[in-house]
């Protein structure tokens, strides 16, 4: 018997996965979440076997809940699935470790059978993700802007990324407007959405 752990923050759509993974043959649902910080804790104490996290929920995303997962439940494997192909997504996945990368189009028996082939050690990444995955323009951003415009992304003042960074202000300036230069953003918040659209915070 597959334990799989459910991370979806609409309840509509985490209620027809539920109801639908539930007549699988070998498939038990031990636990569900609305959100990416709950799956994480679930995960921790109740050691499902396979975790399917929905990319976008509120407090803690798909992406980031996957890496916490690889330290909390190690054992545990790693179905993402998405309702949008952003293709630097993929990549943040494989760096997390996740087994299993889906859109939600797929049927539920489709994702049972992705459930059983991850649960058995192996891979599957949908082929349109990859193929747009391996068109993927490398990041222009130093190591340094990269980092900059992570501590932005919260909306935090230049001061108090300076601090964090332990950078001076004028630096931090220097690294965001090249951030945003490189990725011909119109500004800072538009920066961050783009490097995060494309896998690359």
């Amino acid at each position: 018997m597959i334990r799989l752990l459910l991370a979806e923050d609409h309840h509509l759509v985490r209620g027809a996965f539920v109801a639908l993974l539930g007549t699988e043959p070998g498939i038990e649902v031990v636990g569900e979440a609305g959100r990416g910080d709950e799956a994480v804790r679930l995960a921790a104490e109740l050691r499902p076997d396979v975790a399917v996290l929905d990319i976008d929920m509120p407090v803690m995303d798909g992406l980031e809940a996957a890496e916490r997962l690889a330290t909390v439940a190690p054992a545990c494997r790693i179905v993402i699935v998405t309702g949008h192909g952003r293709p630097g997504y993929l990549r943040r996945a494989m760096e997390a470790g996740v087994r299993g990368f889906v859109g939600k189009e797929h049927p539920a028996t489709a994702l049972a059978k992705i459930i059983r082939q991850v649960h058995e050690g192996r891979r599957y990444i949908d082929p349109e993700l990859a193929a747009d995955a391996l068109a993927l323009r490398e990041c222009p951003l130093t190591p340094r802007e990269l980092d900059t415009l992570r501590a932005a992304a919260g909306g935090a003042p230049v001061s108090r990324i300076a601090r964090a960074l332990g950078l001076s202000e004028g630096t931090v300036r220097n690294y965001l407007s090249a951030a945003v230069t490189k990725l011909a953003a119109d500004n800072r918040h538009a920066a961050v959405r783009h490097a995060k659209d494309m896998g690359w915070l």
